[in-house]
């Protein structure tokens, strides 16, 4: 069952309790075409699966390996796209926030603050996210343990916000390569928090020798499948209609026509548990 804050986050949304919840979307917000083929698609297969849906995009990608790599299109010009989604398709939506100072000005446009993994243990940043009132979602470092993330929880509950999400995205396994470890999710859920499964930064290949991140999106479909079998309450996914052109993490987002196939599979899944 959805906690009440997540219930009124998606009470104008026809779903089944029962389901688990997604949060997807292009990586980075690159153009309004994007987000709004993205959202328009996505929206209408989760509202035939019963699928509670936030759609998610980063309006600015401040932790890339190079100093090359696209950050974004400009911070309030995103921001503007972001909400623009929510109002156009009454979707929540959700975006990264990198440092205390940018919370109350994300805050203004989107529903969910995400806390990247290098920056779960950042004492200010979440407090300031806790401080807006919003939904703050923390994904756990890849060098955090699932029970250690108590300590992220109970920063942001003793800042008086209890609208708190977990995010598993694997850990460090060498320099170049994660592996996912499944006891973090039921681990985390005995913070009494929803836990999220990142099916796809839990298969980058980082730290590649030419500065862009590799991947591995055909496991997409096992991590996502051994989530929700393993009792995960929702899932990230990001997604682009043509990952080998996207502007940031093209080597491991899901093809948007594999979506679709993909939650069938899930719904099913869940359903069976």
């Amino acid at each position: 069952m959805l906690p009440q804050f997540l219930k009124e986050l998606f009470a104008n949304q026809q779903y089944n309790e029962n389901n688990f919840f997604l949060i997807a979307g292009p990586c980075v917000v690159e153009s309004e075409e994007l987000l709004m083929q993205v959202a328009d698609k996505v929206s209408a297969v989760c509202k035939r699966l019963n699928v509670p849906y936030v759609f998610k995009s980063s309006y600015r990608k401040a932790n890339r390996t190079s100093a090359n790599s696209f950050t974004g299109i400009g911070d309030e010009a995103a921001l503007q796209l972001l909400k623009k989604i929510n109002t156009t398709f009454g979707l929540p939506v959700t975006s990264d926030v990198h440092a205390h100072d940018e919370t109350a000005i994300a805050a203004k446009y989107i529903d969910i603050l995400q806390i990247p993994a290098f920056l779960c243990r950042q004492t200010d940043l979440l407090i300031a996210a806790a401080e807006t009132g919003k939904i703050v979602n923390v994904k756990k470092g890849q060098f955090v343990s699932g029970p250690s993330m108590k300590f992220a929880v109970e920063k942001i509950s003793k800042a008086g916000n209890n609208k708190i999400i977990l995010t598993e995205r694997g850990n460090s396994f060498g320099y170049q390569d994660l592996v996912v470890d499944y006891r973090n999710i039921p681990w985390m859920q005995m913070h009494n928090v929803p836990v999220v499964m990142d099916c796809t930064h839990s298969l980058q290949q980082p730290n590649q020798t030419s500065g862009v991140t590799g991947g591995n999106p055909q496991l997409i479909g096992t991590i996502a499948k051994a989530a929700i079998a393993a009792g995960a309450d929702g899932l990230f996914i990001e997604t682009h209609p043509n990952p080998a052109v996207a502007k940031s993490d093209g080597a491991n987002m899901l093809q948007l026509d594999l979506l679709e196939p993909l939650l069938e599979q899930l719904v099913k899944i869940r359903k069976a548990l």
